[in-house]
């Protein structure tokens, strides 16, 4: 799912600087939503947010009605069973600990770093995002289906419906479009929050890769996601999802993010990537990462184009300069969050998602296998979880799931949202 580069729109600035939100409030209801004619505009100035973002205040409108339509979802406590469309996975020999609630701490750079696991015994909202690009040539079929798939999930394991915002491409009042604006506010009233509340962020839609500026990725890409409107307004790169999202929320609060999209590996700015095979901490691969570059120079090589070569080559040493800096401690420590953070995403950084179809629905691929999976056994470690999802996925699709967290966690610990 991936429309092509829009083009980075952000500079770098101090971070003493404030997040400029979108200026006035949206569009009053009922008016129609028209796709942006003119090209993006140059050189949007970022700044980072405070740490108090504005309150989102959500619209004082019936709930959708979402009984007509997809698969209305069981309450996990009536299904017992460990088989996923014929796919069996295994599920933990004993059900794993649940966190504890004592303070943990670790070390970065020389520094004791502390923070609490949540007990998710507080508030719980989330913020759904679909964006099908209805109309367009970049059109998907599935994303608005997984956010309306996601709302019922949610909505059966304890979230209120008042508590869930809903931006879609489907409603007509602009103020649920999944504009940048819009987007960018509804991110804002998420992440004002208290510890102990249970925060999810699902999106799904076009995701893409756009020129690192400060520094801080291994592979010299930032990932980047597509609002509705970005040949307008540009895209929302991770540095600023991160700023938005992870960076005011406070110590025992947790927010699961789900990021069904292109390249959407490390789409949040996560310090610490895990490994499905034993739930170890991943360091970044140049060559490893490199492998489709490498063929690249092979074969141009083997047809005589020297630019496919030197592209491949040019790629590859843009990996090994920006993972010197990018693998250090410093930036590690400029990311983490003493706020538990944990995001599962779609496929690695360089790989695509798919815009699937499963049991008759068009639906993202990481989206349809992440319910199906906690749906047949909502007890699971977050390495189960991790690895029953990549088990369900691997019959069909060569994407990879991705899981991340704000700071180190123990794998093996029960997963709760």
């Amino acid at each position: 799912m991936f429309p092509g580069s829009s083009g980075a729109n952000y500079s770098r600035q101090s971070s003493q600087g404030q997040y400029a939100p979108p200026n006035g409030a949206p569009p009053s209801y009922g008016q129609q939503y028209q796709r942006p004619p003119s090209a993006p505009p140059s050189g949007q100035p970022y700044q980072r947010p405070s740490n108090a973002p504005p309150g989102y205040q959500r619209p004082s409108l019936p709930e959708p009605d979402y009984s007509q339509g997809g698969k209305l979802y069981e309450n996990p406590a009536t299904r017992a069973t460990n088989t996923v469309n014929g796919i069996t996975y295994e599920n933990p020999d004993n059900s794993p600990p649940l966190p504890s609630q004592s303070t943990q701490s670790f070390q970065v750079n020389g520094q004791v770093q502390n923070f609490a696991y949540s007990q998710c015994n507080g508030v719980k909202k989330a913020l759904l995002i679909g964006i099908n690009y209805i109309g367009t040539s970049n059109a998907l079929r599935g994303c608005i289906n997984d956010a309306n798939n996601m709302y019922r999930f949610l909505t059966a394991n304890g979230y209120p419906p008042e508590n869930i915002v809903m931006l879609t491409d489907d409603q007509q009042d602009m103020v649920r479009q999944p504009t940048r604006a819009n987007m960018i506010r509804a991110m804002q009233w998420l992440a004002h929050s208290q510890p102990g509340d249970s925060l999810v962020l699902a999106y799904s839609g076009h995701g893409g890769t756009e020129t690192d500026r400060d520094g801080d990725e291994a592979d010299g890409l930032d990932d980047c996601i597509y609002p509705v409107d970005f040949q307008q307004s540009g895209s929302l790169i991770d540095d600023v999802i991160h700023d938005i999202l992870v960076r005011p929320l406070p110590a025992g609060c947790r927010l699961t993010a789900i990021f069904d999209s292109c390249h959407s590996g490390t789409a949040l700015d996560l310090p610490f990537v895990y490994r499905a095979q034993d739930g170890g901490l991943k360091e970044y691969n140049v060559w490893k990462e490199s492998g489709g570059d490498a063929m690249s120079i092979v074969m141009g090589y083997a047809t005589r184009n020297p630019m496919e070569m030197f592209n491949g080559a040019k790629s590859i040493y843009r990996r090994f300069a920006a993972s010197n800096s990018a693998n250090s401690e410093a930036v590690k420590q400029q990311k983490m969050s003493p706020a538990d953070v944990i995001m599962f995403s779609g496929c690695k950084d360089s790989q695509t998602s798919a815009d699937a179809q499963e049991q008759g629905q068009f639906t993202g691929a990481l989206s349809w296998a992440f319910i199906s999976v906690m749906q047949q056994n909502p007890v699971q470690s977050y390495l189960t979880l991790l690895q029953n999802i990549r088990a369900v996925l691997a019959t069909k699709y060569t994407q990879k799931p991705q899981m991340s967290s704000s700071h180190p966690i123990d794998p093996n610990l029960r997963f709760i949202m």
